[in-house]
């Protein structure tokens, strides 16, 4: 009888499967919805680009849903805590920024030059990517800016002694 499992005790599998889903917290803060719809919104225009004529635009929502998928990992599993040597911020910050210009030129490409409802549907969705990808850059711009504020107020001295001129 000693060899039975207590009925309270968890399986190791659950919480092995729990490690791989995203925080709660994370998903429901701002930074999480805007990850979550970049990766949606790139996988849907990586769909709608292969059904499409416009196959050639194929490998930049491929390659954005990629680099969302593993920045929702990163940040969701506290994965980007434990390697400080990169900037995290900052590669995020030149990801939005060039996701968003590429989305949007292949969107105006492929609703313009493109006849197939397919192209015409990546291009809409391009764009609204497009305005995601803009706002989650502005965002973290304004965070970086507010860091380096905070940051240059502590670096400031306080004391008066070397601005002092008693002679």
């Amino acid at each position: 009888m000693g060899d039975m499992e207590s009925p309270d005790t968890t399986p190791t599998r659950q919480s092995g499967i729990r490690t791989l889903l995203p925080d709660k917290a994370f998903v429901t803060s701002r930074k999480g919805q805007l990850l979550i719809a970049e990766v949606a919104l790139s996988f849907i225009c990586f769909i709608c680009f292969v059904a499409s004529i416009a196959a050639a635009f194929v490998t930049a929502p491929l390659v954005e849903f990629l680099l969302a998928f593993f920045l929702l990992f990163a940040y969701s599993s506290k994965f980007n805590e434990r390697f400080k040597g990169f900037h995290w911020p900052l590669m995020d910050f030149l990801r939005c920024v060039s996701a968003s210009v590429i989305y949007f030129i292949i969107s105006i490409i492929s609703v313009s030059r493109y006849i197939d409802s397919a192209s015409k549907a990546a291009g809409v969705f391009g764009f609204i990517a497009t305005i995601v990808f803009a706002l989650d850059f502005y965002v973290i711009f304004n965070d970086l800016a507010n860091f380096l504020k905070q940051g240059e107020t502590m670096e400031q001295p306080t004391t008066e002694d070397s601005n002092s001129d008693s002679d």
